[in-house]
């Protein structure tokens, strides 16, 4: 620490006793002075990715104007000995369902659709509740997980599809999840919802819905969130990957991600890990919208930056109001079997659209797949968010140790960054 301070001193010493003084010269100053903060928070997270649970893994730190920090550390490969860097790409699973709620605020912007509208105005088939037939589901349903709608054994049985693009096989210690299907399995997103929801689908159960009406209870469901995706596909007449390319991506230069293998530089996608040694397959989801999103965390700061921004009024994908009506708290206790306000990143403690509150502070959200494990949140008083995605499954208490251990130490450095 004192050869620190004292090579800032003299730094700043030498700025001071030169003559001439250009903006590019203070601005390499101010780089030098900051960087060493940095590089603080780049020694402590690489001794947490030493701990030996997590293959790869990047972060972002930003607010509403810049991106404070943002690295890779791991591998992406660690056959390859690829490095995972913040240009590595993979998919974020649930943290993917912030962007349906973005762009159905857009879509209602455009006067394609309103979210108390309801879902059967717009699909090709009817979605209804048997206990509570005459209690329509509208898209807020949908949005915040009061639809009455939950997952049964058929989205794990169904959803996952194992792509065709795999690596070598040789050398390697590979391995699979039991309900991965087959690539020539996979089928339509809404093939699969009609499949799902239809009373005359090849899958529907009354025990889809729940014995509770429309709007009262909340039950977190990835088929109602692919279901408000596909309502906007019907309201809009847009595929929804191309809806939230244009509108979204596109707009915030996110240029590393997409919604599939061929939309994003596929050189660059991370191996996701079941454990530390072993590899699953490259997989999608027939539900994309509710956790198929591959970015980079490069790109994604610029996504969580945003949401900041639309927070404090000045975004730039949706209206100030836009922003309101995404952000607008919903839920009631009535509404919870249990409402947890004790959890500091309870994403499920409130709603708006698709977008989580804690009980205090923080609003963002978490995901979850098969090699997968993310956090977005942001500071609603200090407008500073971070973000951390993981490429390999989290199977012990260490593994979660080392997780959060990742996540506190960003927080550790907010406000010097």
């Amino acid at each position: 620490m004192k050869n620190l301070l004292f090579l800032l001193f003299a730094l700043l010493l030498f700025a001071a006793c030169t003559t001439t003084t250009t903006p590019e010269a203070e601005a390499e100053a101010e780089e030098e002075i900051v960087n060493p903060i940095a590089d603080s928070l780049t020694a402590d997270l690489t001794a947490f990715y030493e701990r030996g649970h997590i293959n790869g893994f990047a972060v972002a730190v930003v607010n509403e104007d810049k991106v404070l920090y943002q690295n890779g550390f791991g591998f992406s490969d660690v056959h390859a000995k690829a490095a995972y860097t913040d240009n590595t790409v993979q998919n974020i699973a649930s943290i993917s369902k912030t962007l349906i709620g973005i762009a159905l605020v857009k879509a209602q912007e455009m006067g394609k659709l309103k979210l108390d509208d309801p879902i059967n105005d717009y699909l090709p088939y009817a979605v209804v509740n048997p206990n509570f037939p005459e209690d329509p589901i509208t898209i807020r349903h949908l949005t915040t997980h009061t639809s009455s709608i939950i997952d049964t054994e058929v989205y794990d049985g169904q959803s996952y599809i194992i792509s065709d693009r795999q690596h070598p096989s040789e050398g390697r210690n590979q391995g699979s999840v039991e309900y991965f299907k087959p690539h020539s399995e996979d089928l339509p997103m809404a093939t699969f919802l009609q499949n799902v929801l239809d009373e005359n689908g090849e899958w529907y159960s009354k025990d889809i819905f729940l014995d509770k009406r429309p709007g009262t209870f909340f039950d977190y469901t990835n088929i109602g969130a692919t279901l408000a995706a596909q309502v906007l596909e019907y309201a809009t007449g847009e595929n929804f990957a191309d809806f939230t390319t244009q509108h979204i991506l596109t707009p915030l230069g996110m240029k590393s991600s997409g919604w599939s293998f061929d939309a994003i530089d596929f050189a660059q996608h991370s191996t996701m890990y079941a454990d530390s040694i072993t590899e699953l397959p490259f997989y999608s989801l027939v539900t994309y919208p509710d956790g198929g999103l591959r970015t980079s965390s490069a790109d994604f700061g610029l996504y969580l930056q945003e949401l900041i921004r639309g927070y404090a009024g000045n975004g730039i994908i949706l209206t100030k109001e836009g922003y309101e009506m995404f952000y607008e708290q919903q839920m009631n206790d009535s509404q919870f079997e249990e409402r947890d306000a004790e959890w500091t990143y309870n994403d499920e403690y409130d709603m708006g659209v698709f977008i989580g509150f804690a009980a205090e502070t923080y609003i963002g959200h978490t995901g979850g797949d098969p090699g997968v494990s993310s956090f977005m949140f942001f500071d609603k008083d200090k407008k500073i968010g971070r973000f951390l995605m993981v490429n390999t499954n989290i199977n012990n208490e260490e593994g979660w140790n080392e997780f959060f251990g990742i996540w506190e130490k960003m927080k550790e450095y907010e406000d010097r960054l």
